[in-house]
């Protein structure tokens, strides 16, 4: 009976650790804006929004032609999928990423050269 006893009083403090450390991690979280990415896609992700971002001739007529936005770029970068079998990871020094997403019943697809020092966004296709 002292075994099962035990067993409780440590599962309960234990519930109550796991409660008191998913809050402390949360309002971290939320005040400093880390992001814990474990995932190739989003490590990825990560990657490219942490450098400067520069644009092809192409990219940069439909942004002053106002047929794409800021927003959207950031959108590919924080919600779209890389489809790391189109890509090209092992490329020297840039890599290519081929990057998806789905924004208002639009498929969309995106071509990043990911450099060292920087990213650069060369094709954008809906």
């Amino acid at each position: 009976m002292a075994f099962l006893k035990r067993l409780g009083f440590y599962l309960f403090g234990l519930a109550i650790g796991l409660v008191f450390l998913s809050i402390f991690l949360r309002k971290k979280s939320e005040e400093t804006g880390v992001e814990f990415c474990y995932f190739p896609n989003c490590r990825t992700l990560k990657d490219i929004r942490s450098k400067p971002l520069s644009y092809a001739g192409e990219v940069r007529d439909m942004i002053d032609d106002k047929q794409l936005d800021s927003l959207v770029i950031a959108y590919f970068l924080r919600e779209g999928e890389v489809d790391f079998k189109k890509s090209d990871t092992k490329s020297k020094p840039c890599k290519i990423y081929v990057i998806q997403a789905d924004m208002n019943d639009k498929q969309g697809v995106m071509t990043v050269r990911n450099c060292p020092d920087s990213a650069f966004i060369e094709k954008m296709e809906f």
